[in-house]
């Protein structure tokens, strides 16, 4: 948060964060908690990413993608502009399994006409060697991965913010 804060007053661009995350939290928590946090504090964007803890939890793809699409439609019903982050799975997923997961995220863009990331942690996740970019449960990034994920963001970001 406070990297893209700085990036924001950096470029002159007004804009009040709200970070509504839940660590661990799946599409069906996001969806049951973003109507009253779009009505706390009516956003003009959003950006969704959830959908990791699905995966790690094998709840059911076609529910994930519902989830998502709810929430990205209630944002936008609410008069949000949306941003969806992409996220992959580990490769001991399997093939199709892993471009099943990653594909549910842009054809939500398409359908609800939102802006897309296809991997927020492009540069962090899919290096050769990832450990030293992650804490020791292999799933959150350390703070130093946090420059990279905001530059994976924020060429799209920055475009939905002027």
């Amino acid at each position: 948060m406070a990297l893209l804060d700085k990036r924001l007053q950096e470029r002159k661009i007004p804009a009040r964060i709200v970070n509504a995350s839940i660590s661990g939290d799946t599409t069906s928590g996001g969806a049951a908690r973003l109507a009253a946090l779009l009505r706390q504090h009516r956003p003009s964007h959003v950006i969704l990413e959830l959908g990791a803890n699905d995966a790690l939890r094998g709840l059911p793809l076609k529910d994930t993608e519902a989830n998502l699409q709810r929430m990205a439609t209630s944002a936008q019903a609410a008069g949000a502009r949306v941003l969806i982050a992409g996220m992959e799975v580990p490769p001991n997923y399997g093939t199709a399994y892993i471009r099943a997961f990653s594909d549910i995220f842009g054809r939500v863009a398409k359908a609800t006409g939102s802006q897309y990331v296809p991997f927020l942690l492009k540069g962090v996740a899919d290096i050769p060697d990832p450990t030293g970019m992650f804490q020791a449960d292999r799933i959150h990034p350390l703070e130093k991965a946090h420059p990279i994920i905001l530059d994976n963001i924020w060429p799209v970001l920055e475009k939905m913010l002027r």
